[in-house]
This record gives C-alpha cells, structure tokens and sequence, in this order.
C-alpha cells in the first residue's frame, strides 16, 4: 500500500529537482530522503526516479504519483477545513422531527434564524404525528435517524436511556368559548365551570390529550367531547358555531378565530411541557444540533413573552365585556 507522507516526499524531491536540496528543504539529511524514496519505490513496485547528473527526475511512474500527491494534498487540505467548519457548527446537517403547533411557532423561526447566522448548516424537517402508539419520535433520535425531536412530555417521564430532554416551553391551555357565551363574561374560570358543557376537541389518547383529562381528572369530571376535531384551527370553528367549548393551548391560538372568545382557566391550569430531545451528550454530538438548540431556546423565550402579553389582552377583555373583573 503507498503511504501518503512518502507520496508527498516524491512531490518535494521532484519539484526541487534533487535529493539534496528536498532534504534542505523539508529539514531532514540527504540519507533519509533516500531511504524513504527507496521504501516507495518498493511499495509502488516500479522505478519512480532516474539521476541525472547531481539530481534526480521523475519516470512515468513518478510523475503520475507526483500528480497524485498533489491533488491528495490538496483534499486533505480541503477535508481538514471542513472538519473545523463541522466541529465549529458552522457546517453540518440536523434531521428534526416536529409536531404541527409547534412548527410555525417555534421551528419555522428558528431554523430561519439559525440559517441567518451560520448559511452552511442544513436542517432536515419532518412531521411527525403526537397521536397513536408510535407517536413518540424518541426511537428515531436513538437509532440516529433524527438528530433533534420536538415532544411534548409529562415532567415526571424524562428518564429515558440515551436520550436528553431540554426544556423548551410550558404552553398553558386555554378555554375557548363561543361569542356570547354566559362564561365569556368571566375574566378567568374555574375548570369546573366547563365540567356540563359540550366539549370540542379529541377524544384519542395522545401526550396533548394528557394534560387535559389529568386536569379535569383533578377537578373531579370526564370532559365530554361531542364534536372530534382533527386540529386547533377546526376546533375553533367547531366552537365559534356554538357546538361546544374547548380547551386549546396557547400555541394552537396563533390562528385565532374572530368568533371566539379565549378565557385562562385554573383549579387546575392544564399546561403541556415541550421539550427538545436529542441524544445524551457525547463528543460525537454534532456542533450543529447545540447551534439550533440555542434558536429553538431564544425562540421558545420569545413565545413564552408573547403569551404573556396575550393572557393580559384576554384579562382586558373579560373586563371590558362584564364592565368589572369577574
């Protein structure tokens, strides 16, 4: 097998044209030069130098290796730079699995704002489903298919070999009221206050759905659901029509319907946690992956001040549908 170091000592020998002067050169003897051209040419099989005079050129052989060496050099070159630009987080690719109301409000910005401050990162995008028994995405970030997966998951389920959870956001859940509702009037309602009203949303077990019966659960009913509704947009027209309440969380209000009216609920506030899971920390752990974890942070903060402000709005207007604060 030729040995790549040799290669370059044969460039050096043939572009200086002797073995005197690529030993001067390189810093090593006249001896040693010659030794290690000895080796290769025994490697290769084949003369790779003649003397001419005091100084020595190339045979076919050896100019086609010194051609060879050179582009070598020139990709290790190139496949160093790249590894600095990989392990810098400036280059490199990130496969990511999102659920739908997290897409536009969370992973729409940050991927744009991550490809504004490092361009050579590609970002791989893929739905997946947080209904059904292989709604959870965590087995494709084990085996490596994914990089980062989006996952709504109760504080008390974060033990899960091999995968990291970082908090994201606590997105709290809503009471979405018809125009004109008696309970609209209140600035905020107890979850009992929905315990006899006809519900809109999906009945299908799924990590969204927890928060919801676990707080109703805890007050003390069993939400009854009479319209199915496939996504929070649809539920908010099921809703706006008078064919039943809803408990909606604040990121699936981003489309807010003009019919409806949003109210915050407590004793208890639903609230469902995202997290980002990514494999546990290990030195193979793309630079890139922690680069978008920081925008997926600095967004998940900007939403969480947004719905601050929008919780305020709601209070604001309760009081100025009921004259006082109910």
């Amino acid at each position: 097998m030729l040995d790549r170091r040799r290669m370059q000592l044969l460039r050096a020998v043939v572009t200086s044209g002797s073995l005197t002067a690529a030993a001067r050169n390189l810093g090593y003897t006249p001896s040693a030069i010659s030794q290690q051209m000895a080796v290769l040419e025994k490697e290769a099989g084949i003369a790779l130098l003649e003397r001419t005079g005091r100084g020595v050129r190339p045979t076919e052989a050896g100019r086609m290796l010194t051609d060879y060496a050179a582009v070598i050099d020139r990709h290790f070159t190139e496949a160093e730079a790249e590894l600095a630009e990989l392990r810098a987080g400036r280059t490199g690719r990130v496969a990511v699995r999102y659920f739908a109301t997290a897409g536009a409000t969370l992973v729409a910005p940050a991927v744009a704002a991550l490809r504004r401050e490092q361009p050579g990162i590609q970002v791989e995008l893929k739905l997946s489903d947080l209904k059904g028994p292989l709604a959870d995405p965590l087995a494709e970030v084990r085996s490596r298919l994914a990089d980062l997966a989006l996952v709504v998951r109760p504080r008390d389920q974060l033990s899960v070999g091999g995968i990291q959870f970082v908090h994201l956001l606590d997105d709290r859940y809503s009471a979405v009221l018809p125009e004109g509702h008696p309970l609209a009037a209140k600035r905020e309602l107890d979850l009992t206050d929905l315990a006899d009203e006809p519900w809109v949303g999906s009945d299908q077990p799924g990590p969204c759905l927890e928060p919801v019966l676990d707080a109703c659960g805890s007050a003390g009913f069993s939400p009854n659901f009479v319209v199915e509704s496939g996504d929070y947009d649809t539920a908010q027209g099921f809703v706006a029509a008078g064919l039943g309440v809803g408990l909606i969380p604040e990121m699936g209000l981003g489309n807010r319907h003009p019919a409806v009216v949003v109210r915050p609920v407590r004793n208890p506030e639903p609230i469902r946690t995202i997290y980002a899971a990514v494999r546990a920390p290990s030195p193979a752990q793309p630079a890139a992956v922690h680069k978008l974890l920081d925008a997926l942070a600095t967004r998940a903060a900007l939403v969480a001040q947004a719905a601050l402000a929008a919780r305020t709005a709601q209070a604001a207007e309760a009081f100025t549908l009921s004259g006082e604060w109910a």
